[in-house]
């Protein structure tokens, strides 16, 4: 597997180059990949079912030129910014048992993210509802996945020292919850993690046994110009 520690100008690129990514992987052109990102303004993504007059508090995100978009994978919408790291997976099915349903790839990657980060911390790490990680019942980190034909992309967000008071200003209770949240608003559902950005990416990379760095990303900029930055993807529900 190879590692791609890369942030584009934007976050609408960004979301498109996890697509590329899963799509070189899928037609056999590009291999497996971890990636790193870091988000350098605030913005939302809404998970690609998700409706987002429902889940986002449109009329703040305007007042505060928050964008919002939304990803390729299932999950709930989120808020991202500064002090957010994320990671993106992307891995062949073929075979691999661990990978072959939503749920099995769901424990697999999950458990064996919950191990990198319980060693690192030196303290347990709680894997709640289908893929959530928490600490002391606090969520820390929440991911996603969308399945192509011969390879997945597992992704997510890391909170480490993320202004929590803005969700509640940007997001509405999501309409949907684990039933760990219970009834929980933002501020006291969820935690930045105690790590460092540069801690948790190696911890990943050691984990899932990084050989190199990749050298030939492909071009998000026809997933770009086709979905992210357009309005009638973003908000297409």
């Amino acid at each position: 597997m190879k590692f791609l520690d890369l942030t584009l100008g934007d976050p609408a690129a960004n979301l498109a180059l996890d697509e590329a990514l899963l799509d070189a992987c899928d037609n056999q052109s590009g291999g497996e990949v971890l990636r790193f990102w870091e988000a350098r303004d605030y913005f939302v993504v809404a998970g690609y079912s998700n409706q987002v007059a429902r889940e986002v508090n449109l009329p703040a995100c305007r007042n505060g030129n928050v964008p919002v978009y939304r990803r390729c994978s299932g999950g709930g919408t989120v808020l991202q910014g500064p002090g957010c790291l994320n990671y993106s997976l992307i891995l062949k099915m073929d075979g691999n048992d661990s990978l072959q349903t939503i749920t099995a790839a769901n424990n697999h990657i999950m458990s064996r993210q919950q191990n990198a980060l319980a060693t690192l911390l030196g303290r347990p790490v709680q894997l709640e509802g289908h893929t959530d990680l928490a600490l002391d019942g606090l969520k820390f980190s929440g991911n996603a996945q969308r399945r192509k034909s011969r390879a997945l992309i597992f992704h997510g967000t890391f909170l480490l020292h993320f202004d929590l008071t803005l969700m509640e200003k940007y997001l509405s209770m999501p309409s949907r919850e684990p039933g760990y949240r219970a009834g929980r608003p933002h501020r006291l559902f969820l935690t930045n993690l105690p790590l460092s950005a540069e801690a948790v990416k190696k911890a990943l990379q050691q984990e899932w046994q990084t050989a190199s760095a990749l050298q030939d990303a492909p071009d998000p900029r026809p997933l770009l110009a086709e979905k992210y930055s357009r309005d009638d993807w973003n908000f297409k529900f």
